[in-house]
């Protein structure tokens, strides 16, 4: 299999899994073989590589939504599942989220060295976990139990689900609150 120059090839829109924008590329290198064609495209807005070969994309569109107001931990960790998700590491990212809750209750101020649950159970109590909102952090929690202590694989629906509530449970504590004007100082 050899790889074509660099240059125009049929142009091709995707999701960029480095810096998730929806684009449009038509410069990269491209093969033909025996069994197909792949394409390397460059992102016209980060200039980082794709890789595509029928329905396969790597690395592949991260689910979820970037979400504002996040401090820079919480934030990497995050993107950390997210990109796991991207790369077909679904275990990784549902480990990530449960370590993501964790990292919220000590941001929102759950001391350090508690149990698990115990900073679940902080999160519900401190009213940080919306109404009806208990039942998908315990989710989290269980999900990434199952992830740590058996052997057992998680799957792309598992990890996706988890992403979903995660990015839910980061708007609701610290998105929306970034989003209220502040009020006006009292002279």
């Amino acid at each position: 299999m050899a790889w074509n120059r660099w240059e125009d090839i049929t142009p091709h829109g995707y999701t960029c899994g480095y810096c998730d924008k929806v684009v449009a590329s038509n410069k990269g290198w491209y093969h033909h073989s025996g069994i197909g064609q792949g394409v390397v495209y460059v992102c016209p807005h980060c200039d980082q590589p794709t890789y595509v070969r029928g329905q396969v994309q790597v690395p592949g569109a991260v689910p979820g939504n970037t979400v504002a107001g996040l401090p820079k931990d919480i934030s990497a960790l995050y993107d950390e599942a997210r990109q796991s998700i991207g790369v077909g590491s679904h275990t990784a990212a549902v480990l990530t989220c449960r370590k993501l809750l964790m990292n919220i209750a000590v941001g929102v101020g759950a001391p350090t060295g508690q149990k698990f649950i115990e900073y679940v159970e902080y999160l519900a109590q401190k009213g940080y976990v919306p109404p009806n909102g208990k039942v998908w952090v315990d989710h989290i929690r269980k999900k990434g139990n199952e992830a740590t202590h058996e052997i057992v694989l998680m799957s792309p629906g598992d990890s996706e689900d988890l992403i979903s509530f995660s990015e839910m449970l980061l708007k609701f504590i610290y998105e929306f609150p970034s989003r209220v004007p502040k009020a006006p100082s009292k002279p």
